[in-house]
């Protein structure tokens, strides 16, 4: 469900953060599951229980999940929170747009640009398509 990269510099509990937020952004954690307790995640990851605990706080405080005393973490409305990714997107495209225009980037190459790495964001030798 969730792997660390030892070799990213991010910490550990902000790359659970990016991975819980990944799970239920996409749907695979659903409204409303329950969370694995802070101790059961730790040790399934083999972390410390503070640093889940880190990382369930902040994702309660954006919102992405709830508490329920003496019950435990709640996957929160997905479809809220999928509606404000979309406009965080949106802002982050148009910011890219006019920076494209700014460039001399046509519409015609943006849209191949894009329908490429929709369909695949690496080249057939596993690199970065640029």
């Amino acid at each position: 469900m969730i792997l660390l990269d030892y070799k990213d510099r991010r910490p550990i509990y902000e790359q659970v953060i990016e991975k819980m937020k990944d799970l239920i952004l996409c749907g695979v954690l659903e409204q409303d599951v329950q969370l694995p307790s802070v101790r059961t995640l730790a040790t399934d990851l083999s972390i410390n229980p503070n640093t889940i605990q880190r990382a369930y706080a902040e994702l309660e405080r954006r919102g992405f999940i709830y508490s329920v005393k003496g019950r435990g973490s709640f996957v929160a409305d997905a479809g809220s929170l999928r509606a404000l990714k979309c406009s965080e997107l949106k802002r982050e495209l148009r910011s890219w747009i006019e920076e494209a225009k700014r460039t001399g980037l046509t519409e015609d190459k943006a849209h191949t640009w894009v329908a490429e790495e929709w369909i695949s964001p690496v080249n057939s030798t596993g690199e970065e398509r640029l």
